[in-house]
């Protein structure tokens, strides 16, 4: 078996209901399994430390993640047309990998939640995939041989899976949304392992 990383942060699970239906897709695959993993949360002042382990749901990530991983789906919500700062906070201490080419031609994948339809979804999704390109990874999205990509009413983009969960977050992630995104784990992991091959 080999593992896709699905890493991501979720501030109100609308990210996390994404990163799940991700991982089913690529648990479609054969051979492949997914990796579940998440991030810390950060503040400009910190009073006390986060638990060396999330108290509940994925652990946090690690750096053998990485080296472990087939492939990488990457989720974030929204923030001003960028990922969440946990997220960004975290790609920013691999510098290390980087110069080691732990990632370098490696597939990868976006995921993320805006609170309305034109929220920054497809610029989100496009910053994100911005540091993945300097790790040396492939990028893959979701093709319009996907019906519900010329369907949905909700979110979904060619850059990758995408939900809306409304102005207070109460919106819960559509079958459409959800299909998407294991659409784009399944295509992850099917690449994965061609490459791994």
């Amino acid at each position: 078996m080999a593992d896709v990383l699905v890493l991501y942060y979720s501030s109100n699970g609308a990210v996390r209901a994404l990163a799940e239906s991700v991982a089913r897709g690529i648990e479609t695959v054969e051979g492949m399994r997914a990796r579940v993993r998440t991030v810390p949360r950060v503040a400009p002042v910190t009073e006390v430390a986060a638990p060396a382990v999330p108290p509940s749901g994925p652990p946090y990530v690690e750096a053998r993640d990485l080296e472990e991983c087939a492939g990488l789906a990457l989720g974030s919500p929204t923030r001003f047309g960028n990922m969440a700062a946990p997220l960004k906070h975290f790609l920013d201490t691999l510098g290390g990998e980087w110069s080691r080419g732990t990632l370098a031609g490696k597939p990868a994948a976006a995921f993320t939640s805006t609170s309305t339809m034109h929220g920054g979804q497809e610029a989100t999704l496009l910053t994100m995939m911005v540091p993945l390109l300097h790790h040396g990874m492939v990028l893959v999205g979701i093709p319009f041989t996907e019906p519900d990509l010329s369907t949905t009413r909700g979110g979904g983009t060619p850059y990758g899976a995408s939900h809306v969960a409304g102005p207070v977050g109460d919106l819960p992630v559509s079958d459409e949304e959800k299909r998407l995104a294991l659409a784009l784990g399944k295509r992850l992991a099917t690449i994965a392992r061609k490459l791994a091959a």
